[in-house]
């Protein structure tokens, strides 16, 4: 038996409200939970834990190497479509890469940057 099944990312935000909307709005996520300073968002299995964090450091100032999260989907031209329609933006428009996954790239308005990707075996 697997011992680890269930990733959750924990993505450090500026302004919890914002960003609850941005996930919610733009990427089809809903609401597990709320604690002071913390929102649970879930979309499927993938769970966001987003916490405010006003003193540090933005996302968008980390640099553009520093991915938060790689999620997996069936079907990532749908998906694309969806986001493309709500005006999410872009890091990284669809395209099939030579090591089998078709993949796109988003940043959110925090700044962190999300590759979602489908295996295409």
């Amino acid at each position: 038996m697997k011992n680890l099944f269930a990733p959750r990312y924990v993505l450090a935000v500026q302004n919890l409200a914002v960003s609850k909307d941005f996930y919610m709005k733009s990427l089809g996520f809903h609401l597990l939970d709320e604690y002071p300073g913390w929102t649970f968002l879930e979309r499927d299995n993938v769970v966001l834990m987003l916490g405010e964090c006003t003193e540090e450091k933005p996302a968008a100032q980390i640099g553009d190497h520093s991915y938060f999260a790689y999620i997996e989907v069936n079907d990532a031209s749908s998906l694309y479509q969806e986001f493309d329609e709500r005006g999410v933006s872009f890091i990284k428009t669809i395209r099939d890469e030579v090591w089998g996954m078709r993949e796109f790239g988003l940043t959110t308005v925090d700044g962190h940057r999300i590759m979602f990707g489908q295996d295409l075996a």
